[in-house]
């Protein structure tokens, strides 16, 4: 086991991360940039080192400032949390030249996934549902018109390296199709710095649906459920929960044995996420392989009882894992609380809380870095923290949660608390009736 990890992230994730590396008694580094000196991470952990300026490109994309940290703290190992370098094939790599073990995938894994062009290539020969599109990049528009053609419109052109809805155009006619092309292609430059695009299909009326996946060093591999992410504006997920209200005990074994041909399809170690559409009629597609920890990974924790952080750390050290595919047994919902307006178009309001007041009971869990007199800084991701819930059953586990934020105090910034709230009131969203879709027609009252 390792004695002493390095968390080469931020906030509530590398805060989680340290709780867990505690536990398993192994001392821990945080790296923070000179706006995070007074988050709780940094507090926490065993040893800080200051990497840098705010800007992401000077401190937490900072690979050789990162890897000089673990260098001169002797930390053998380094986890990556979600976003940032947690999906960087040359960062894994040079993880592996320093002889420190990145807790994560290897940059070969990465590589396979990461690019979404050859992660779908990989998924037909490995026998898993895929969007009908294009079978590599677009190049050509005017090639790229005929297979728009052939797949059946409406399609939508992704980045290849995209994320977080940059660099993807919905097209319902041909007439579109050109404008959008350059449209997406030039934000997925700037954005990626790789313009490639490819087109897929675009499935109507489809919910989000993920399956939480492990495997370690030997081979052996195993699913851990669903999570429903289809509450999602600008495709940023914003509610998730399991398991999916749209879930049948057949189709999660389907999706449950397609995730796991996917993971041993690029022999993948460590904990991921295999990220799927599935229609009104339950087919359900590939969409993504996430090679990392999720933001949402809390409510799987929740219902099955295990520590994901843990288990990571379990793998990357070469200890086996069961190899048991989990059925939930409870219900769990999260809520993303971002520092984020609501009422304005759910503009960002970085700035200082005044009040902070976090709700409690059986069943509720708060993961957040933040605390009474704490500022938010403007260069980063906006979330507070996650508020998670666990019930028996649905029902139960929206009126747990309408209770807690009914109970959770943040004053200084505006939150999406108010929102929140008004989804837990909302009678489809009660009756599990909603995708992706959904907050297109959700309209948001003031009080």
């Amino acid at each position: 086991m390792f004695n002493k990890i390095l968390i080469a992230n931020r906030g509530e994730i590398a805060l989680r991360v340290i709780r867990t590396c505690r536990e398993m008694g192994i001392k821990t580094v945080a790296v923070y940039s000179t706006a995070d000196k007074e988050s709780l991470h940094v507090r926490f952990a065993d040893e800080a080192v200051c990497i840098g300026p705010p800007p992401s490109k000077d401190s937490y994309l900072n690979m050789v400032r990162i890897i000089a940290a673990a260098e001169i703290t002797n930390a053998d190992a380094i986890h990556p949390g979600y976003g940032f370098l947690s999906e960087n094939a040359k960062f894994s790599k040079l993880c592996q030249q320093h002889g420190i073990k990145f807790i994560g995938a290897t940059p070969e894994q990465i590589e396979a996934m990461g690019d979404k062009a050859t992660a779908k290539a990989t998924m037909i020969a490995a026998g898993v549902p895929v969007v009908p599109g294009t079978e590599g990049l677009v190049t050509d528009i005017a090639l790229a018109k005929k297979e728009a053609k052939r797949i059946g419109y409406p399609v939508i052109l992704k980045a290849t390296a995209g994320g977080g809805g940059k660099g993807m155009r919905l097209v319902w006619k041909e007439e579109e199709f050109q404008e959008a092309f350059e449209k997406a292609s030039q934000e997925a430059g700037a954005a990626f710095g790789n313009p490639g695009m490819y087109m897929e299909k675009y499935i109507l009326e489809p919910r989000h649906i993920e399956i939480q996946i492990a495997g370690d060093q030997y081979g052996t591999f195993c699913h851990m459920s669903e999570r429903d992410c289809s509450i999602q504006r600008r495709h940023q997920k914003l509610v998730e929960e399991t398991p999916s209200p749209f879930m049948t005990k057949a189709l999660r074994k389907k999706m449950g044995e397609a995730a796991i041909k996917a993971a041993a399809s690029v022999n993948y170690e460590g904990v991921g996420t295999v990220e799927f559409l599935v229609d009104k009629d339950r087919n359900f597609y590939f969409m993504e392989m996430n090679t990392r920890i999720q933001v949402e990974h809390t409510i799987t924790e929740e219902v099955i009882d295990y520590d994901l952080i843990r288990e990571q750390i379990k793998i990357a050290a070469g200890i086996p894992i069961s190899g048991l595919n989990y059925e939930p047994t409870r219900h769990s919902i999260q809520c993303r609380i971002n520092a984020e307006d609501p009422f304005n178009n759910f503009r960002p309001t970085p700035g200082k809380i005044t009040s902070y007041h976090s709700p409690g009971g059986h069943g509720v869990r708060v993961d957040t870095h933040v605390y009474a007199g704490y500022t938010i800084p403007p260069n980063y991701d906006s979330m507070i923290g996650k508020l998670i819930v666990s019930a028996q059953t649905r029902e139960e586990a929206i009126t747990k949660m309408e209770r807690a934020l009914s109970e959770y105090v943040i004053e200084g910034v505006h939150t999406t608390i108010p929102f929140h709230l008004q989804l837990m009131q909302n009678e489809k969203f009660r009756a599990g009736d909603f995708t992706t879709k959904f907050l297109e027609d959700f309209e948001i009252k003031k009080p």
